[in-house]
């Protein structure tokens, strides 16, 4: 076969690729794992019992817009790094945007506060079970979001596996929300926070390994 036959003949009815099968994916990914997270975290921890109260409702929508907002930033910028060449396009200042938010928020918090109620801002009751609550939820969430990526073509491992952490615990503090009763603003920053970085980094190391082709 001539070399101009077989050029023919592999161009022959050509179809289309679907340049968004991968944000497709991705979605109906994080989807479903959102709905595993809050199911993990309804069966396992339960709601906090006092969400008819207005101040509870408030708190809430603080933690699960910080959540949802790192998240979503998060997946953003997840599907520009499952194409090749997708973190040129990238503000970082944007993704640390929520995290300074909130840091801003708690500071001033703690600074209209007395010194001595510091500490019980900062810990309160439940950071042990946020510490751990969050990373393990995290699992299923980033489990997902690695396998949508890997049927992608992502070049920077490191950056595509940190995101999908970062995606991870966004989904994973949403859900812990839904349960956890400490509502100080630090506490927020420090722990909501602290761990979802935890789960970026654990992506970062985890990323080369699960995401090689």
């Amino acid at each position: 076969m001539k070399t101009d036959d077989l050029v023919a003949l592999l161009s022959a009815n050509l179809e289309p690729v679907d340049r968004n099968a991968v944000v497709r994916t991705l979605h109906v990914a994080i989807a479903a794992a959102a709905i595993a997270a809050l199911g993990i975290a309804f069966a396992g921890l339960g709601l906090r019992p006092d969400l008819t109260t207005t101040r509870a409702l408030i708190y809430l929508t603080i933690k699960l817009a910080f959540a949802i907002g790192i998240g979503g930033l998060a997946m953003a910028y997840l599907m520009r790094l499952a194409r090749p060449g997708g973190e040129r396009r990238m503000s970082l200042f944007l993704i640390a945007a929520p995290f300074l938010i909130v840091v801003i928020l708690a500071s001033i918090s703690l600074g209209s506060a007395p010194p001595a109620h510091w500490d019980r801002m900062i810990v309160g009751d439940e950071w042990l079970e946020c510490l751990l609550s969050i990373p393990v939820i995290a699992i299923v969430p980033f489990a997902a979001s690695i396998w949508a990526v890997r049927r992608a073509a992502p070049t920077n491992l490191v950056r595509a596996g940190a995101f999908a952490g970062l995606v991870a615990g966004g989904v994973s503090a949403m859900a812990y929300a839904l349960h956890c009763t400490d509502d100080s603003l630090p506490f927020i920053a420090v722990w909501y926070g602290g761990t979802i970085v935890l789960c970026t980094l654990a992506g970062a190391t985890l990323g080369p390994r699960l995401l090689s082709w």
